[in-house]
C-alpha cells in the first residue's frame, strides 16, 4: 500500500477543492468537507461519501439544519492507487464526485461523465 500521512492527504483534498471553479463553490451552501482514515465497515472500499440534502431537493422547509457532509477516505484511496500521481488524480475525482451529489447529480450521470 502507498504511504501518505494524513496531513499530506488532507492537503491533496484541499488542493482538489481549490481547483473547483469559483462559480460553483459560490453556489455551494451549508456543506462541510472532512477527511477520515477509513469508511464504515459496511463498505471498506468507499473512497468518498456525501451525506445531506442536495441543493435540488431543498425547499422552504430547509432551515436550521446541520451542514451536509462530504467525507473523503484516505485508507481506501491509498490502497486503490499505485503512485502519488494516482492519489492526486483519484482524490480530485472523488471530491468532484461528492460535490456533484451536493448539486443533485446522481451516480449514473457521474459515471457517464467519467467521475465514477
Amino acid at each position: 500500500m502507498l504511504e501518505m500521512t494524513r496531513e499530506e492527504f488532507e492537503e491533496l483534498v484541499a488542493e482538489a477543492l481549490d481547483r473547483i471553479p469559483p462559480e460553483l463553490t459560490r453556489l455551494m451552501d451549508n456543506v462541510a468537507v472532512f477527511v477520515e482514515d477509513e469508511p464504515p465497515s459496511s463498505d471498506r472500499e468507499l473512497l468518498g461519501l456525501y451525506e445531506g440534502t442536495p441543493l435540488t431537493e431543498r425547499g422552504e422547509w430547509y432551515a436550521g439544519v446541520l451542514p451536509d457532509r462530504i467525507t473523503v477516505y484516505r485508507g481506501p484511496t491509498l490502497r486503490f492507487c499505485a503512485t502519488r500521481a494516482d492519489v492526486v488524480a483519484e482524490t480530485e475525482v472523488t471530491v468532484v464526485h461528492e460535490i456533484a451529489h451536493h448539486f443533485g447529480i446522481d451516480d449514473a450521470r457521474l459515471h457517464a461523465l467519467g467521475y465514477g
